[in-house]
C-alpha cells in the first residue's frame, strides 16, 4: 500500500532521474553528437595499435594501472557510503524525526520519506555494481593487451588479423571504461535523489541541471573540443 502524500509527482520525479541517468548516451544519439567517451575510442585504438608496433612499455603498465585503481577506488567508497546508508536503516525513526524538524525539508510520512531513502540507496547500489563489472572487464582488457602480439618483426598475423586484434582489444577496454563512467555519473544522480527529500520540484529540477553539466562537458568544453580536433586529425593521418 503506497503512503496517502506519494504523488504522481513523486512518481515523475523518480521516473525522469532514472530515465535521464540510463538513457544519457541515447541522448546523444537523438541529438547527433558524439560524447567524449564515444571519440576516445579513436585514441585508444591508436594506444593498443602503438603497442603493436614497439612493444607494451613501463608507460603502458601505468596507465592501466591508474584505470584499474581509480575503477577500484570508486567502488571502494561507494561500499563505504552504501554501509553508512544501510546503517541508517536501524535507525531511520529518529533519522526521520531529525530530517522532519528541518525547515527546507517538506512535512512528508515515514513512508514516503523510506521510499525516498530506498531511491538514494537504489542508485548508489547501482553505481558499486557498475563500478564491479568495469572493474571485471578491465582484467579481460588487460589479458587481451598482454597477449597482444608485436609486429617489428616477421609476424605470422596477417594485417587484417591483426586489425581484427586490435579493435577487438580496444572494444573490451571502452566497454569497461563505458560501464566506469555509468557508475560515475550515479553520483550526480544521487544527489538529484537527495533532493527529492526536499521536494518533488527541487529533485527535478537538480536532475535536469546535473543532466544538463553532463551534456555540456561533453560537448562544449575546451577539453571536448581539443579531443574533437585531435581525433579528427588521426582520421584524416589514416
Amino acid at each position: 500500500m503506497l503512503p496517502t502524500d506519494f504523488s504522481l509527482l513523486h512518481i515523475l520525479a523518480m521516473v525522469l532521474l532514472l530515465t535521464s541517468w540510463f538513457a544519457y548516451s541515447v541522448i546523444f544519439k537523438l541529438i547527433g553528437k558524439q560524447t567524449i567517451n564515444t571519440q576516445l575510442k579513436v585514441v585508444r585504438r591508436q594506444w593498443i595499435k602503438q603497442i603493436t608496433m614497439h612493444g607494451r612499455s613501463p608507460f603502458d603498465a601505468i596507465l592501466v594501472g591508474h584505470i584499474v585503481h581509480s575503477v577500484a577506488f570508486f567502488g571502494s567508497a561507494t561500499l563505504i557510503v552504501l554501509a553508512g546508508l544501510f546503517s541508517i536503516v536501524i535507525n531511520l525513526d529518529s533519522v526521520y524525526g531529525t530530517m522532519a524538524g528541518l525547515h527546507f525539508i517538506n512535512n512528508i510520512s515515514i513512508e514516503l520519506f523510506s521510499i525516498n531513502f530506498a531511491l538514494l540507496a537504489v542508485v548508489l547500489t547501482i553505481s558499486f555494481f557498475s563500478f564491479i563489472y568495469a572493474l571485471r572487464k578491465l582484467v579481460y582488457a588487460i589479458a587481451l593487451i598482454g597477449a597482444l602480439p608485436v609486429t617489428t618483426g616477421p609476424t605470422d598475423y596477417a594485417e587484417h588479423n591483426l586489425q581484427q586484434l586490435i579493435e577487438d582489444t580496444t572494444t573490451v577496454l571502452t566497454e569497461s571504461l563505458k560501464t566506469f563512467n555509468f557508475g560515475i555519473r550515479g553520483y550526480y544522480y544521487a544527489i538529484a535523489a537527495m533532493f527529492l527529500f526536499v521536494s518533488p520540484y527541487a529533485c527535478i529540477t537538480i536532475t535536469l541541471c546535473a543532466t544538463a553539466i553532463l551534456i555540456y562537458r561533453q560537448m562544449n568544453t575546451s577539453t571536448a573540443q581539443s579531443i574533437n580536433q585531435y581525433v579528427k586529425q588521426r582520421e584524416n593521418e589514416n
